[in-house]
């Protein structure tokens, strides 16, 4: 049976809500007011991801422990990120990060970032999954792909699946896999960098047709592979909050 959880939003009717989700920004000593605008009541959040050092770091940060500290007393689940290094990191390897996050910053889940797409990788994301959840039953799973996966056995073992992670150059011709018709639209995710601030409501609506709840876009890019689009908010953030607060995917 599919691991099936709602996402923070809910669904409303017949319909899921468009919630947020955030991939992580700066690190909360460069980047503090935005850290707390996070934490701000009413923000359509689904999650957050926390990235301290690629990873968890090697000991407890005391920006980023009183980040988490605050969106958790608003509510808002923070994952922490785990590089699955497209299937070359060793579950070990994860799995103490895991603990990390778990035992430093109490995240509610993990993005799995770089997850392999591939049939054959299949199976041990499947194993790495279930162990993940062995060491934190609640936890919620994101498998951060960045494209279609070649296989609808990857929605059956995570809660959600990130199946576009790119450019609005990229995303604008962007189509998904048929098998994904068969899952809500809570289950999947959009990353979309470089959309302009006039191509907005077309980002939305596209997101809505390909059947993805939690998206984050952002006028930011990545100038060429050189920078981080997603390491500080869209220009039109209070925007795009409205909308999203508002939106209810069909």
């Amino acid at each position: 049976m599919p691991h099936l959880t709602s996402t923070a939003a809910g669904a409303t009717g017949t319909g899921v809500r468009t919630a947020l989700g955030i991939p992580g920004f700066a690190h909360p000593l460069l980047a503090p007011a935005q850290w707390a605008e996070l934490a701000r009541p009413g923000t359509p959040l689904d999650w957050v991801v926390l990235d301290v050092a690629a990873g968890p770091g090697s000991r407890p940060d005391p920006y980023c422990l009183q980040a988490a500290g605050r969106l958790r007393a608003a509510g808002v689940r923070v994952l922490g990120r785990l590089d699955a290094a497209h299937g070359a990191r060793a579950l070990g390897d994860l799995l103490s990060d895991a603990r990390r996050y778990l035992d430093w910053y109490r995240v509610e889940g993990f993005l799995l970032h770089r997850c392999p797409t591939e049939r054959t990788a299949l199976a041990e994301v499947r194993r790495t999954v279930s162990t993940l959840r062995a060491i934190s039953d609640t936890a919620h799973i994101v498998l951060g792909h960045g494209r279609q996966p070649h296989h609808p056995g990857y929605a059956e073992c995570a809660d959600q699946l990130v199946t576009f992670h790119g450019p609005w150059s990229d995303y604008r011709f962007s189509q998904v896999a048929e098998w994904t018709a068969d899952y809500p639209p809570d289950r999947f995710c959009h990353f979309v960098h470089g959309v302009p601030r006039g191509h907005l409501e077309e980002a939305l609506r596209m997101a809505r047709w390909q059947g993805a709840a939690t998206i984050y876009f952002t006028d930011r890019t990545d100038h060429g592979g050189r920078a981080d689009p997603w390491e500080t908010m869209p220009g039109y953030w209070d925007e795009i909050v409205s909308r999203v607060g508002t939106r209810v995917s069909e």
